[in-house]
């Protein structure tokens, strides 16, 4: 083919490539048109010039360890080509690779698709690259970390899950590896920092540290970068608790160098100083006004350590130790510091502090500096925050004006802090995660996404998805998140059973957000009404994973164990335990000789947490003990308890039993017979003086040309929930052309009643009005009501997050019994509606709110 042509035709193709440069394009069969990786035939030869970067040599060691874990054989590793080969892996970058060079310039491979794009990568066949070799499977990466990242995908889709080591994931073995001979994929990230920060590291990953390695030294941080490079990541805070990465060991930022990861320090250790540092060498009071001379000189250190090294400076100040400055400090101080750190920056790099990426971190009260006025410098990036526990407290508004240094997010998996800690095992519902940083993306936050991580494990899950998110928010929707949690236990598991352990997990991922387990208390749920269902989703989904461990092969079961099984036996034996001991109360205040059996049973189950956690440590011959040494039964405020704490339980003497008939509570919902007939769809009734709505469940939903409606499955504490797309449309004032949904409801009583409306607890991002909806019945006029009217108060946010809900009521009149229509309008967009409740007065509803009343029939 003439060179110009199939340079024409292979742009063409690539633009369709690119798309699904995550879809599958390695097999362990030959198609009768594949080229061989590797074959009973022949011998993968890998071919990395030794000109190229370290971290590119690396990775092509890794690939070569891949490639014998996968098929037994281990390929040769080269610097020199051939004078002759079948076939031959070519790994190189635009940059320093001569080879590279050459195939560009004899016309073999066209490059121009990444070129000068950041952390690009290219995978493609080509036949007859050089005299003497008959074909190539060319990795070409735009800079080093794009090279990497193409070998890695590569080891990826071979069947080595970026997990491999880190949760003892099996390597998928095959005797050969094909790949196809038209094969061109390109891909590059949408978010150009994407990291991880390694946070509240006590007890669990500091012990855990210090017993395998010897502590958070450059041997941890190597299994750690190589993590971060299979995941596409490239930005790291790291372990800051009574630790400092530059300081404990003189080879961190060596080896972090050689992997390429970009370093950073978190949002409140300006200049490349960790926070212990000065408590080791600092003189005086962290104080800019009394102590101005020997900060700037500690931070001068921290900036002349890390030249020569790709980082991101942070700069302002917070008060020693994450703490508030002091207050009333005024806004002109803080920008002082600013300005003097950037000084520190030009004299030490000797260049222009734009020239060096940094950030400035709207951090709690930070953000008020903000709101107030206070600015930086337009090169600056500035990375807005999460309120901690998974909402998003500020967003940049469409009109703003772009900045040079974009925009960035700090988002939390763990924390340590109001109105509870939660650091012991995963409590993230993706769903949420994506909706939020979906959010983000939209309003265009796309140059730093970093992520408290806490110990790393047991986040692996969603680690994986906000990486993978962050490399391309397009690939991932409402529609299809779903195939998300599929695609990674195929990933893990293999494809046998990938659909009912993504199903799995997406159960768990639900019902573990509905309440920390840290915030966990005899008292959270309603008796009976929601005891009763909630044992029993936890006992279905553990019957459900046990029965998939038992089908799966021996050599995944520490994996299953790690990534499904623990979190689920966990949090359902911690579950169990206080429901136990709530109705151990229950039955001893009324003096019944049941409260004894609870009582004991309750005892039982909290050595059962114990035996949990052993079970963990002893996996793989002791290779994560200390992992799940995190405290999290007996919290009496924010901070965790020194240990593990038994609930307390109620004996009944034998002389005090009563005898008695033991209550049960109510917990059924029976109301067919109050359905009206001849009715087809979903129909909602009242029932006990209520009526409950699942808000996905509309009985019709009205879009517009600007707005449409979406259902985000598993977003809710019990269900679904619906929002308008896109988010960043214009709010909508409620009327015949704004966009609503709207629900058909039946009651056997009139008068005035209260509707309570279920919402996640999106904060005001915008700082405005607050965002908005509106509600009516029949043909009321709507009541526009702000979700968001109580954001500065601290009482009632610690609430909603607590609780992760907002609850907003509205008052109401039913005039005569029968059928009627709620509508429920949007206003603002960014809003998730999970559940409405029509209340005529009933008794109050538990922590989830009263059970949906609706029966979905067709009636004759």
């Amino acid at each position: 083919m003439i060179p110009d042509i199939r340079y024409r035709l292979l742009i063409i193709f690539t633009v369709c490539a690119t798309a699904n440069a995550s879809a599958q394009w390695v097999s362990g069969r030959d198609n009768g048109n594949a080229y061989a990786i590797t074959s009973p035939g022949t011998k993968a030869i890998i071919y990395v010039d030794t000109a190229d970067f370290l971290v590119v040599k690396k990775s092509a060691s890794f690939l070569r360890d891949d490639i014998e874990r996968i098929t037994g054989r281990r390929p040769a590793l080269i610097n020199v080509l051939p004078a002759a080969a079948k076939n031959i892996i070519i790994i190189g970058s635009l940059e320093r690779s001569p080879v590279v060079q050459q195939l560009i310039l004899r016309k073999k491979i066209n490059a121009d698709m990444i070129k000068s794009k950041w952390e690009g990568y290219q995978v493609e066949t080509v036949n007859h690259p050089f005299n003497g070799i008959e074909n190539a499977l060319i990795i070409t990466g735009s800079d080093r970390r794009g090279t990497s990242y193409g070998v890695f995908e590569l080891s990826k889709q071979a069947g080595v899950s970026p997990w491999y080591w880190w949760a003892d994931v099996p390597v998928k073995t095959k005797t050969s590896l094909y790949v196809k001979k038209s094969l061109f994929i390109a891909d590059t990230p949408k978010v150009k920092y994407r990291g991880i920060f390694l946070n509240d590291e006590a007890p669990a990953l500091s012990g855990w540290s210090k017993e395998k390695f010897g502590g958070f030294n450059h041997l941890f941080y190597e299994k750690v970068f190589e993590l971060m490079l299979r995941l596409k990541a490239n930005y790291l805070w790291p372990a800051m608790w009574g630790n400092a990465f530059y300081d404990d060991d003189s080879l961190n930022k060596i080896t972090a160098d050689n992997f390429g990861i970009v370093m950073g320090t978190s949002h409140h250790e300006p200049l490349m100083r960790a926070h212990d540092e000065w408590r080791r060498y600092g003189s005086g009071k962290w104080n800019y006004d009394s102590n101005e001379v020997r900060l700037q000189r500690f931070w001068k250190n921290g900036i002349e350590r890390v030249q020569g090294t790709e980082t991101i400076v942070s700069i302002g100040m917070r008060g020693d130790g994450d703490e508030p400055m002091t207050h009333g400090t005024a806004i002109a101080l803080l920008e002082r510091i600013v300005k003097d750190q950037r000084k520190i920056i030009e004299d030490v790099s000797h260049k222009p502090a734009a020239q060096t990426p940094q950030l400035w971190a709207l951090y709690k009260e930070v953000q008020d500096y903000f709101d107030k006025g206070m600015r930086v410098p337009d090169d600056v990036t500035l990375l807005l925050c999460d309120d901690n526990w998974g909402n998003i407290r500020k967003l940049p508004k469409l009109s703003d004006a772009k900045r040079e240094g974009g925009y960035g997010i700090y988002y939390h998996f763990d924390y340590v802090g109001d109105p509870r800690n939660y650091k012991w095992i995963n409590t993230n519902n993706i769903a949420r995660v994506w909706e939020q940083m979906h959010l983000a993306y939209e309003y265009g936050v796309n140059k730093i996404w970093i992520v408290n991580v806490g110990d790393l494990k047991p986040m692996e899950f969603p680690v994986s998805f906000f990486l993978d998110y962050a490399w391309n928010p397009g690939l991932w929707n409402e529609d299809n998140l779903d195939n998300y949690y599929t695609q990674w236990a195929a990933q893990q598991f293999g494809s046998t059973y990938a659909k009912p352990i993504g199903e799995i997990i997406q159960k768990y991922s639900q019902y573990v957000a509905r309440r920390k387990p840290e915030l966990l208390s005899p008292g959270t749920y309603k008796l009976f009404d929601e005891t009763t269902p909630i044992l029993n989703d936890y006992s279905q989904l553990a019957q459900d994973a046990e029965k998939i461990n038992r089908l799966l092969p021996y050599r995944y079961k520490d994996a299953f164990f790690q990534l499904v099984l623990h979190p689920i036996k966990a949090f359902a034996n911690l579950n169990e335990l206080y429901i136990t001991v709530a109705l151990n109360r229950y039955y001893a205040a009324q003096r019944l000789a049941t409260a004894n059996t609870y009582a004991d049973k309750a005892k039982k189950l909290y050595i059962n947490d114990s035996l949990i956690t052993h079970q963990y440590h002893l996996m793989g011959n002791g290779k994560w003990n200390h992992m799940m040494d995190q405290t999290h039964i007996g919290y009496t405020y924010w901070q965790q308890p020194p240990v593990n704490k038994m609930p307390e339980i109620i004996y009944v003497s034998k002389d005090s039993i009563k005898k008695a008939a033991i209550t049960t509570g109510t917990a059924v919902v029976n109301g067919e017979h109050l359905v009206p007939r001849n009715k087809t769809g979903n129909i909602f009734y009242e029932f006990n003086g209520y009526v409950s709505i699942a808000a996905a469940h509309f009985t019709n939903s009205h879009n517009t040309a600007d707005s449409h409606w979406m259902v985000i499955k598993g977003i809710g504490k019990d269900g679904s929930g619906i929002t308008t797309f896109p988010v960043t449309a214009s709010a909508q004032m409620p009327g015949i052309t704004a966009p609503y949904t709207d629900y058909d409801f039946f009651v056997y009583d009139s008068g005035a009643i209260t509707i309570n409306s279920y919402f996640s607890p999106t904060l005001n991002f915008h700082n405005d009005e607050g965002l908005q909806f509106a509600i009516s019945i029949d043909t009321e006029a709507p009541q526009i009501i702000n979700i968001n009217h109580d954001d500065k108060n601290t009482k009632m946010w610690e609430q909603w997050v607590a609780d992760n809900i907002i609850i907003k009521s509205s008052q109401h009149t039913i005039t005569k019994p029968g059928k009627h229509i709620l509508k429920y309008w949007m206003v603002s967009p960014a809003v998730v509606l999970q559940k409405l409740v029509i209340d005529f007065g009933s008794p109050k509803p538990g922590y989830l709110g009263p059970p949906e009343t609706k029966k979905v029939t067709n009636y004759q």
